[in-house]
């Protein structure tokens, strides 16, 4: 039995295996646990290393234990880059502007309050950066200040345990604390959550965001005779006429631009639907039309998976679907969202073209992109590995600021960050297949993750009940909570008495900006739709980079 003991108390590399393993396993499953309807989830991972490490089972390599946290980190913010770079540019638009204005006013008031905090206590700059990145919940904003960190003398920034340990004690009221503050907002305004559910559902009808499909019967005199191609001119709107039954002869063909309306045809047409009223006025009105049962065997619509690499960036005009194979494309859905089908749109790996024609011109198609669902679900290493190098260069180059002690650099967390974001968005540009499956891109989140919490707290395990267990770390606790709370309350009571942005997109925005999926869940039960999870994705990236970058400039500034 000696072989067992040793395992777990001589140092080794079956020693080290075994506690990761354990702290990981125990983290997820504690974490799991809900307390008042709240669960801390992976976070839970950063608690069982402390307590185990706290206990004597610790990595004793600390080369190897650096090694493994900073790899994790680097798996952890390369797979948010990958997943929120899509939406990250578009996100700026509309309505998105004011949400990320004012998650972007969350991210500086949370610093403003810590460096109250720093400036008026006896706390080093290390320990206020750690509370303050617990106390918004930013695991990323934690692994970039360590890096800046190492650029500085300890004696007077402090340490990565200091880190590490403001960290631990802050989160757990830091999720509470967001949960606390919607509830208030709720109250001062005399929030009815079904009133809110009803503006959303309003708002829901008139989206432009998804294709409308409708037919109209053609009555104006004024364009018979007209080609499709012409009626593009006419009608200053996107649309795809996806078929066509000919009034003359009763039969359902595959339009082209060429073909020739005439009174008393029927067109299936996909377009926006707020602009329905704009064709029935151009074309004639809406009817009520079973276009399965009225076309021949020979026209169906089936969606094609775009999975050859080749693909990838091509424009759906380019593919000739017309000429080549006599079919139309009405919609492209990505990633959960129908498109219209644009010739100038172009095409990614995952895409999903909707196409209507003859089944055995579908079935060519098919064989030419691909459409293979199992070629989704290999994982693309080359543009993951790739990125990763990338994004370490990037994070290495230093930028010198007038006044600071050492030079800026996006570092670990900051770089790969970037270089994800930009590849998921503009990777096709360079025969990068982006397209990573949702469970693959889970698995390669958590498990970054989860080595990376379970460094930091086998690293700070040892000092860490006799830091935060007394008087001194109550302080820390109750800073972080203040951290936590006194930005939410003012953006929140801003966002909904100046620009009336509805109760349930403020808790979207309130758990965005902290990135905080707890939070989200919570958000989530109270709505009953989707629309905290839109909020809270029209904010995230944008606040995901603000974390990580003002947290090493507090480190670099002021210390």
């Amino acid at each position: 039995m000696d072989w067992i003991v040793s395992l777990f108390t001589e140092s080794s590399i079956a020693h080290d295996v075994v506690v990761y393993s354990l702290v990981i396993a125990l983290g997820v499953l504690l974490g799991k646990i809900k307390f008042f309807g709240i669960s801390l989830g992976v976070t839970f991972v950063l608690f069982v290393g402390i307590v185990m490490s706290h206990f004597g089972f610790s990595i004793a390599n600390a080369t190897l234990l650096n090694f493994i946290r900073d790899f994790g980190l680097i798996l952890f913010v390369f797979s948010i880059g990958m997943q929120v770079g899509p939406g990250f540019f578009s996100s700026f638009k509309k309505g998105g502007v004011q949400m990320n204005m004012l998650a972007v006013m969350v991210v500086l008031l949370n610093v403003v309050v810590a460096l109250v905090i720093y400036y008026t206590c006896d706390v080093k700059i290390a320990q206020i950066v750690g509370i303050l990145s617990g106390a918004v919940t930013n695991t990323p904003g934690l692994g970039a200040a360590q890096q800046a960190l190492g650029t500085l003398d300890p004696a007077t920034a402090g340490t990565a345990e200091d880190l590490s340990m403001g960290y631990a004690a802050a989160y757990p009221l830091g999720v509470v604390g967001i949960i606390l503050s919607m509830i208030l907002l709720k109250a001062v305004f005399r929030v009815k959550i079904e009133k809110e559910q009803k503006e959303i559902e309003d708002e829901n009808e008139d989206s432009t965001l998804k294709p409308y499909v409708v037919t109209f019967q053609v009555e104006n005199h004024r364009i018979e005779g007209k080609t499709i191609g012409e009626l593009h001119m006419v009608i200053d709107h996107d649309f795809v006429v996806s078929r066509m039954k000919v009034k003359e002869t009763g039969e359902v063909i595959i339009p082209t631009s060429k073909t020739v309306v005439s009174k008393g045809d029927l067109l299936l047409t996909v377009c926006s639907i707020q602009d329905e009223s704009a064709f029935q006025m151009v074309i004639g009105p809406v009817v009520d039309m079973e276009w399965e049962a009225e076309s021949q065997s020979n026209v169906v619509s089936r969606r094609i998976l775009v999975t050859k690499s080749h693909y990838n960036g091509r424009t759906l005009g380019s593919l000739r679907l017309h000429n080549g194979y006599n079919l139309n494309a009405t919609r492209v859905n990505r990633a959960g969202l129908d498109l219209l089908a644009n010739p100038n749109l172009k095409l990614q790996v995952g895409d999903r073209i909707t196409v209507v024609g003859d089944p055995s011109h579908i079935e060519r198609l098919a064989t030419r992109l691909g459409n293979s669902m199992k070629r989704l679900h290999e994982p693309n290493m080359v543009t993951m590995f790739i990125g990763i190098f990338i994004g370490i260069i990037v994070g290495s180059i230093p930028f010198a600021i007038p006044g600071m002690s050492a030079s800026m650099k996006l570092g670990l967390a900051g770089g790969p960050l970037v270089v994800a974001i930009l590849l998921s968005r503009f990777g096709y540009k360079f025969k990068l297949v982006t397209y990573t499956s949702t469970s693959a891109s889970l698995m390669l989140r958590e498990v970054g993750i989860c080595l990376f919490l379970a460094s930091v707290g086998l690293g700070a395990g040892e000092k860490f009940a006799e830091t935060v267990f007394n008087a001194q770390g109550l302080m820390w606790v109750f800073w972080g909570f203040l951290i936590t709370v006194i930005p939410q309350i003012i953006m929140s009571f801003i966002a909904r008495a100046k620009f009336k942005f509805n109760y349930l997109s403020i808790l979207g925005i309130m758990s965005g900006s902290y990135t905080d999926p707890p939070a989200l869940a919570y958000s989530n039960k109270v709505a009953n739709n989707d629309a905290p999870a839109v909020a809270y994705s029209t904010v995230y990236p944008l606040s995901m980079f603000m974390r990580v970058i003002t947290a090493q400039l507090v480190v670099l500034i002021f210390g």
